[in-house]
């Protein structure tokens, strides 16, 4: 399986393990850069929305799901010398969990706050966040793929320092019709980078992406969805139909 590499240097041949959806969709210009050589010169310079659907599918890939296995191989230059993981061994017994902390980055009272805000979520929305917290290669890896049931309505997060960016998001294909790619990006660059989770802890970092991605999914469809990251206190709650259903808001 060969790599490439997006904007956020993710890794592709973990998302195609783990989200099969990104591998769908040719009508939506989801292209990986390797085939697009092979497309005639006027349709690859179409408009800059081809160029951002292009862009698009990188980040899906990578974005990965990286999950895990090697996972998240996602990450920059060092994510080709990953090598995938598939340890189920490392998945807790009894019905699956939606967070799933493996690395000990979360205290047992956020994991449960978690739980709750993406049970909440999935329940009003339809759409799945299921959260890995791991150290590569400490991982279940793959494994979460059959876990999770991971499909197009599912985004699967994996909160890994060591990948360099803590936030890694696999995106499935209903889901990606939704949210803008940028939103991606931008959370990412917010709340991520090794600056933040360094001098807030990864828990910080992980609890903020989860409640801006649950902000970001209630918000009603149009243009300027998901135009803001909200996470943090003090930020106006979401004014979509569903509300922010989470810290009293």
């Amino acid at each position: 399986m060969t790599l490439s590499t997006r904007t956020m240097a993710f890794a592709l041949h973990s998302t195609a393990a783990l989200a099969p959806a990104r591998r769908v969709s040719p009508r939506r210009g989801r292209t990986v850069a390797s085939r697009a050589s092979a497309r005639p010169e006027a349709d690859v310079a179409e408009t800059p929305i081809a160029l951002a659907r292009a862009m698009r599918t990188a980040r899906d890939a990578a974005v990965a799901l990286a999950a895990s296995a090697a996972v998240l191989s996602c990450a920059g230059p060092a994510a080709a010398r990953l090598e995938g993981v598939n340890n189920p061994q490392m998945l807790p017994p009894g019905p699956p969990v939606e967070v799933l902390d493996v690395a000990g980055y979360l205290t047992k009272g956020e994991v449960s706050r978690l739980t709750s805000e993406v049970r909440n979520l999935e329940k009003d929305t339809g759409i799945k966040l299921r959260v890995l917290a791991q150290a590569y290669p400490n991982t279940p890896g793959l494994a979460v793929k059959d876990y999770w049931s991971v499909d197009d309505d599912t985004v699967v997060f994996v909160a890994d320092p060591g990948l360099g960016n803590i936030l890694n998001f696999s995106v499935g294909a209903n889901v990606d019709l939704e949210v803008p790619p940028s939103f991606w990006t931008r959370l990412a660059s917010k709340y991520g980078t090794k600056f933040y989770w360094q001098e807030n802890g990864e828990e910080a970092s992980i609890s903020n992406a989860v409640s801006a991605i649950d902000s970001c999914f209630r918000e009603d469809s149009g243009r300027n969805k998901c135009a803001k990251i909200q996470a943090e206190f003090g930020e106006e709650p979401s004014s979509g139909k569903f509300g922010k259903k989470f810290f009293g808001q």
